[in-house]
């Protein structure tokens, strides 16, 4: 029977001197060196990285904010409120100047228009005033020649007299002026005009509008001839005369405005006319 084989271990060729052996650690004392070393390195990072961080940055002094309290809150509130009751005390001044402006600049021009229509009112007073005398003298002077004027009413016309040179003394003063009483040669009234056209012929006529209206025989408007006298207003108180010359138009003394002229007498129909030729 074999005996069983012992297994050889080899060994260090030095194993067997003592002071060439190294004594063993225990796991706790590794464990303890390997953390101490750990925090040496960790406690000489911080130490270095403190150091360059006060090297790299200047000291400086923190300053707390004060605590937003209740009564601040009030201060704020109320300093806000002021703000806004100033900006509105603010517009409604400035809307007001611009009322009393606007207010002003009405006024102005309310009593500029009133002025203008005070004026123009007195203007008108005037104009009626000066046209109520401007009547007034001409119903006097009327009158007057009325009363220095023949009475006879009726004219009968000669046997020789002739319608054309009445006509042609009559276009001979167109142009000439009107003056209420004036009796030629370069001005004349409606009536003096006719009466010196008319004793060109022969006929005596009266001097004056309302006595002329009644001198001859009435003819009727649509059987109106050549040389008729035509006359408005009422017959017998007729205000104008004028004697027609063909064609629907006559020529009469108008008005100092236009003087002798020939006019259309459909653009201002008579009330009558005479025959007196």
């Amino acid at each position: 029977m074999k005996e069983p084989l012992v297994p050889v271990i080899p060994m260090s060729h030095t194993a067997h001197i003592r002071s060439h052996r190294k004594p063993r650690r225990s796991a706790t004392s590794s464990i303890a060196l390997r953390a101490g070393v750990a925090g040496g390195v960790l406690s000489m990072a911080a130490a270095g990285a403190s150091a360059s961080a006060s090297a790299a940055e200047p000291v400086t002094q923190t300053i707390e904010l004060p605590t937003l309290t209740a009564d601040l809150s009030a201060q704020v509130a109320q300093s806000a409120a002021a703000t806004q009751q100033a900006a509105a005390n603010y517009e409604l001044r400035a809307e007001r100047d611009a009322a009393a402006a606007k207010a002003a600049t009405e006024a102005k021009k309310d009593l500029a228009e009133a002025k203008k229509k005070a004026e123009a009112k007195k203007k008108a007073a005037e104009a009626a005033r000066k046209a109520a005398a401007e009547r007034a003298n001409r119903s006097t002077e009327r009158a007057t020649l009325s009363a220095s004027a023949s009475t006879s009413t009726s004219v009968s016309a000669p046997a020789g007299g002739s319608v054309a040179t009445v006509i042609a003394f009559l276009k001979a003063q167109v142009g000439d002026a009107y003056v209420m009483g004036a009796t030629g040669p370069n001005a004349w009234d409606c009536s003096s005009l006719v009466q010196a056209a008319y004793k060109q012929v022969g006929v005596d006529l009266p001097r004056v509008s309302q006595d002329q209206s009644m001198a001859g025989t009435d003819v009727p408007l649509s059987s109106v001839q050549v040389g008729d006298i035509l006359y408005w207003g009422g017959k017998g108180s007729a205000y104008h005369v004028g004697v027609y010359i063909g064609d629907g138009q006559y020529l009469d003394a108008a008005n100092p405005s236009k003087g002798v002229v020939i006019q259309d007498l459909s653009g201002y129909p008579a009330s009558g006319a005479v025959r007196v030729l």
